[in-house]
């Protein structure tokens, strides 16, 4: 990578299973980004949820050879990852300062000038839809509609904040150990997917376990604590003005999240799909 002033993006690339990853310099560090397809193509932005980038979040959706190939036919594909979470990621040096949540929406703004992108289409999961509302809250000229899945948009409960303080101080202590993995996958995965005693557990599963044994405790814990301070956006929804598109599993631990922000959204604009499913995202 060319050193160059900080204020300029710096962009790096390799080719890698048929997309191009560019690793672009912004205000909060480099943010990787892969991008599927031509760019002539309307953009779609992705962001995963804690712990994940776009090969374990998203896997499921671009793999299916029908979903990818109607994606691809109308949309180039731009899967941002949150600092320190794309593949072969280096652990982000502990002096670096923590950022916020606003940081890493004002960090999408910038990975999108860096490629001229004007107003873009996003798909989050849960965290990751969290930071892709406050970026449409906070640049609503940029954001054509969003695609969320199991979203967030009230600052944390009381109970989700302690639960969160827990995760975090086992990333502290012992980094993605055995007990962090099991709590991450029930928070992506219902019970039949992961499986039991009688019944294995899914392929789907064993594979995000081996991606998550690549993630740096410390490199997850900073996304997990921005997300942990994240603001309330409920005044902020209704003067959300792009198509909004909310899907969650009927066994979703995040069910009354979607439920709650698809009330306070402008029921012109906005759709819940509820989803009977064996995954629980």
């Amino acid at each position: 990578m060319v050193e160059s002033n900080d204020s300029i993006p710096l962009d790096a690339e390799k080719i890698y299973l048929g997309g191009k990853e560019h690793h672009v310099r912004t205000r909060c560090g480099s943010v990787s980004v892969i991008v599927y397809g031509d760019q002539d193509k309307p953009a779609l932005i992705t962001y995963p949820d804690l712990a994940l980038n776009y090969m374990s979040c998203f896997q499921g959706l671009f793999f299916c050879p029908e979903a990818a190939s109607l994606l691809l036919h109308n949309f180039c594909i731009y899967h941002i990852s949150p600092p320190g979470h794309e593949l072969g990621a280096a652990q982000i040096c502990p002096s670096t300062s923590p950022y916020s949540a606003d940081d890493l929406a004002d960090q999408i703004l910038e990975v999108l000038n860096f490629f001229g992108l004007g107003a873009v289409m996003c798909m989050g999961v849960t965290a990751g839809a969290y930071i892709l509302t406050l970026f449409a809250i906070k640049y609503r000229e940029r954001v054509l509609g969003l695609i969320l899945v199991s979203p967030l948009c009230r600052a944390p409960s009381w109970t989700e904040w302690f639960y969160n303080k827990v995760m975090s101080n086992l990333l502290y202590f012992y980094g993605m150990c055995g007990l962090l993995k099991e709590i991450l996958l029930q928070r992506y995965f219902s019970k039949e997917v992961r499986g039991n005693a009688e019944i294995p557990e899914s392929d789907i599963v064993q594979a995000c376990r081996r991606l998550l044994d690549e993630r740096y405790g410390s490199n997850v814990m900073r996304f997990l604590q921005a997300i942990n301070r994240r603001p309330d956006l409920t005044s902020e929804l209704k003067r959300l003005r792009c198509r909004t598109l909310i899907f969650v599993g009927d066994s979703s631990p995040f069910h009354s999240e979607a439920l709650y922000m698809t009330s306070k959204l402008d029921r012109r604009f906005s759709a819940l799909v509820e989803v009977s499913t064996n995954y629980v995202l």
